[in-house]
């Protein structure tokens, strides 16, 4: 059961880069009508979250660029930002390492709870676990996000 967790982590993440694997810098960045952010946004939101989830609620050390919270943090938008966004090939080189860093530092600790518990409206994450299951709901969201977006910026293309 621990490694399907961790399988399952891989699994979404390489089903993210897979959708973005033909996206170019000016499709990542386009804000298509009725929408806050872009394909880069979510890109860079999925790992900064994930690092949060499984390393600072496991009080372990977190690799967050600089800039990362102020670009990509809950409630930020590209729009109007003064840092310039990484590009698309760090974003996919972070997001394509991180699995595997969860798996080695977190490996039969799934269980253990944490320093830092979070209750998010009405549920309760006390545990290793419990802060990466809920990453994938997380990750897939903002995986759909990603589809819509790469959708509209196909249209656009045209």
């Amino acid at each position: 059961m621990q490694d399907y967790l961790f399988d399952q982590l891989r699994f979404v993440r390489q089903v993210t880069l897979h959708i973005t694997q033909d996206i170019d810098e000016s499709q990542a960045d386009l804000i298509p009508e009725g929408y806050h952010n872009n394909i880069r946004w979510n890109l860079g939101h999925i790992y900064l979250v994930q690092e949060q989830f499984a390393f600072y609620h496991a009080g372990e050390p977190m690799q967050i660029p600089d800039g990362y919270r102020e670009l990509f943090g809950s409630g930020t938008r590209p729009s109007g930002q003064t840092l310039s966004p990484p590009a698309l090939t760090e974003l996919r080189q972070l997001l394509s390492e991180q699995p595997d860093r969860i798996r080695e530092r977190l490996d039969n600790r799934l269980d253990e709870v944490v320093r830092n518990p979070l209750t998010i409206h009405s549920l309760s994450l006390r545990t290793v676990r419990e802060f990466l299951t809920l990453n994938l709901y997380h990750e897939g969201q903002h995986g759909q996000a990603i589809k819509s977006l790469k959708k509209r910026a196909e249209a656009v293309a045209r």
